[in-house]
C-alpha cells in the first residue's frame, strides 16, 4: 500500500498537485475501533487510502478515497461527510451554475466510469432553494459521492495504477468543482478575522 500511495503521488504531482499523497497521510490504520461496536475483532478486513486536498484538512473539502477488501475494490472520489457551512456554499454554487454542475457529473466519462452521483439526500430541496429548481435533485444530496466498483481481482491486475488514474481523472472535475466554493469561504473567513485583529 505504500508504495502504491507513492506511486499515485507521482501521478497526482502531473494531474492534480493540490491533492495530497503520502504514506503517512493517506494510509488508514489496520486497526478497528471497537469501543462501540459488538463486533469485537481488531483488525480490519480492508486496506484503505484516502488522499485529501492540501490546506482542506484530511477529512474536510472533497478527496479522493480507495479500498482493497475480500469482497471488492472500490474508487472513488468526493464529500464524505462535510461540514454545514461546506454543504450550504456548494448547494449555492450548484444553484448558480446548474449547467456547469450538470455538465460535470452527466459527462459520458463520468457516468461510463461511475453511473450517477451519489450520497445521502434529503426528501426535499433545502430551505432557501426553490423546490422546482432545475438542479433540485443534486441540492437535496447531503454527500456528493462517485465510486466505482471494481472485483477483487483487479487489485492484482498489473493495470492496478492504471485503473486508480483512470478513476481518478473522470472525478477530478466534480472534487475541484466542490472545493472551489470551500476554499473561497474559507479564504473570505480567515481575511474577515485578519481584518478584525
Amino acid at each position: 500500500m505504500e508504495e502504491l500511495i507513492r506511486a499515485l503521488a507521482f501521478e497526482f504531482a502531473k494531474i492534480a498537485p493540490e491533492i495530497e499523497a503520502t504514506p503517512r497521510t493517506s494510509l488508514y490504520r489496520i486497526y478497528r475501533d471497537t469501543r462501540f461496536s459488538k463486533n469485537k475483532s481488531p483488525y480490519k478486513t480492508h486496506a484503505a487510502a484516502v488522499f485529501p486536498t492540501r490546506h482542506l484538512g484530511k477529512h474536510e473539502g472533497a478527496g479522493f478515497y480507495f479500498h482493497i477488501s475480500p469482497d471488492e475494490l472500490l474508487i472513488g472520489g468526493g464529500l464524505y461527510m462535510p461540514q454545514p457551512d461546506d454543504l450550504r456554499v456548494i448547494r449555492l454554487a450548484i444553484a448558480e451554475n446548474p449547467a456547469h454542475f450538470e455538465e460535470i457529473v452527466e459527462n459520458r466519462k463520468f457516468r461510463r466510469v461511475f453511473g450517477e452521483l451519489a450520497g445521502e439526500q434529503l426528501a426535499r430541496v433545502p430551505r432557501g432553494f426553490p423546490a422546482d429548481h432545475q438542479a433540485a435533485t443534486y441540492l437535496k444530496l447531503k454527500q456528493y459521492l462517485a465510486a466505482r466498483r471494481l472485483s477483487p481481482d483487479s487489485a492484482c491486475s498489473s493495470r492496478l495504477r492504471r485503473m486508480l488514474v483512470e478513476t481518478i481523472t473522470a472525478a477530478l472535475p466534480l472534487i475541484r468543482f466542490l472545493n472551489e466554493p470551500i476554499r473561497h469561504r474559507r479564504k473570505t473567513k480567515e481575511r474577515n478575522a485578519f481584518l478584525l485583529t
